[in-house]
């Protein structure tokens, strides 16, 4: 039954929070939750996308190592938001999203193959629709650097999401859903890097900020021209070097808040 479900989940993308499920009392658990929340919509990105390579590129072990330690960073997330809530919905979900993750965990154990890599594109979608979810269940009125902060989280995840459809539409799932979202992906990522750009950072990070700004428009000059231009090892290199600049700006926030 569960396998059926997420097999029939259609992809959606991140939804923003609702300003009506908002929250004025704000405690710790909350912000636990909505940080795990972040995690793992990254992380569900990643794995698919990182499958999707391996089976364009069977011969990476180093892809392979990272796929377990991702799949132990899900388990860990999970747990936290379990330890956490008291909240019977999120606890339903986690339910579910605890057997997706087991049979990711399967999948990983098997061989490579289009019918597998379908089902890890179905179980990242499962994945973020859950984290969506809980998310939304914990939701609360950001401060201004939560806010920034979880802009940076996000474009980390777009990151991956971009990617994971720029492989998939090149290994065998060239369809119009994945080119929709694919470009959805993209344009999210082009609102929130505004966000970024308008920010008034201090001296020492405004460089990190402008190398950010460069990056994506390389990049994105590259993923516009997907259709006829593909170059997965370069792209991986280059979006990973543009996730670690997000990263500085995330971890500047997190810092001032």
């Amino acid at each position: 039954m569960y396998v059926q479900a997420a097999q029939e989940v259609s992809p959606k993308a991140s939804k923003p929070l609702q300003t009506e499920q908002k929250k004025s009392v704000v405690t710790r658990g909350d912000v636990k939750i909505i940080e795990a929340t972040e995690n793992i919509r990254y992380l569900s990105q990643q794995m698919a996308k990182e499958y999707l390579f391996l089976f364009k590129t069977p011969r990476q072990e180093e892809t392979r190592r990272a796929l377990k330690q991702s799949l132990i960073a899900l388990a860990d997330n999970l747990r936290v938001i379990s330890a956490t809530t008291k909240d019977s919905d999120t606890k339903d979900i986690l339910e579910f999203l605890a057997y997706s993750k087991d049979q990711i965990a399967q999948i990983f154990t098997e061989k490579l193959d289009k019918e597998r890599a379908a089902l890890m594109l179905d179980y990242s979608e499962t994945l973020l629709e859950g984290a969506d979810s809980i998310a939304a269940a914990h939701a609360y009125d950001f401060t201004k650097e939560e806010h920034m902060l979880i802009v940076a989280k996000k474009m980390e995840y777009l990151t991956e999401r971009m990617m994971k459809y720029y492989i998939a539409l090149h290994v065998g799932f060239d369809n119009p859903t994945n080119k929709e979202q694919m470009k959805e992906a993209i344009k999210k990522f082009d609102e929130n890097i505004k966000q970024i750009d308008a920010y008034p950072y201090p001296g020492e990070i405004v460089p990190i900020k402008k190398e950010m700004v460069r990056s994506w428009q390389a990049n994105r000059s590259f993923l516009d021209r997907s259709e006829s231009l593909f170059i997965p090892k370069l792209m991986l290199l280059s979006t990973g070097s543009m996730e670690a600049l997000t990263a500085q700006l995330a971890l500047y926030h997190n810092k001032n808040q």
